[in-house]
């Protein structure tokens, strides 16, 4: 959590803010927009200590799975926004600790934050989910928590596959020839008529990572395999197939 610190300007580092904020999304082209208004600053030391209780409570009584704990946790602190500046870098080592704590330690091989980048309209759209009615107590968690498994769930697929690559670097397909993940996702497009979105080959091809997929995509329109149509969260991609 230091590293956060240390980012953060030292007028206010280390301190809860002084002054209100906001939650704000940025977008690839620049643009930003306000997702949601945080507590205001004089009464953050009380969400916070009301978090950071109910964390304790429902960690050392076993009352909630882990996973889901931390989840709603870091949404609350994310919800909360108690610093001035620093609330994203803040809120990833602050998961990193939370879920080595429970045993989950593949933040140590994987770079989680850099798959919260690339799915960044994921999460904004989980978090403007989850913090509707957030001040009220009547928000739902199910979004972002829903959410932020999947990252957690990608970083093990990325781990997993980079310790396969290392022990074989294949697999066996179902006609018994061995398939690299790389070809499987080939296969997949070469085999579908209709476009697909990344998301798509990702959920017919659970055991490969988000990484992978991107990379093989990267390679499939650079060789000229594949075509992409469409741009954004519209993009889907279909093997070309010329007359």
């Amino acid at each position: 959590m230091y590293i956060g610190f240390a980012r953060t300007p030292l007028a206010f580092g280390g301190r809860f803010k002084d002054t209100d904020n906001v939650i704000v999304e940025r977008t690839s082209d620049g643009t930003q927009s306000v997702r949601f208004t945080p507590p205001p600053a004089i009464i953050t030391p009380e969400p916070m200590q009301q978090a950071c209780a109910a964390y304790r409570d429902v960690t050392e009584h076993s009352r909630v799975d882990p996973l889901l704990a931390t989840a709603m946790f870091v949404f609350d602190v994310t919800c909360i926004h108690p610093f001035n500046d620093g609330n994203g870098r803040m809120s990833r080592p602050l998961t990193l600790l939370l879920l080595s704590r429970s045993g989950f330690e593949v933040g140590k091989y994987i770079n989680i934050e850099h798959i919260i980048e690339q799915t960044k309209d994921a999460y904004y759209d989980a978090l403007a989910a989850s913090t509707q009615g957030w001040n009220d107590d009547a928000n739902d968690y199910a979004p972002f928590v829903t959410y932020l498994l999947g990252v957690i769930l990608t970083a093990y697929q990325d781990f997993d596959e980079r310790i396969s690559a290392v022990m074989t670097g294949t697999t066996t397909a179902a006609n018994g020839r061995v398939a690299t993940k790389e070809s499987r996702i080939a296969a997949l497009f070469e085999r579908s008529l209709a476009p697909m979105a990344k998301a798509d080959a990702m959920a017919q091809l659970p055991d490969i990572s988000m990484s992978t997929v991107e990379r093989t995509l990267k390679h499939l329109l650079d060789a000229g395999v594949i075509v992409k149509i469409g741009a954004g969260r519209a993009t889907r991609y279909v093997a070309r197939r010329d007359a």
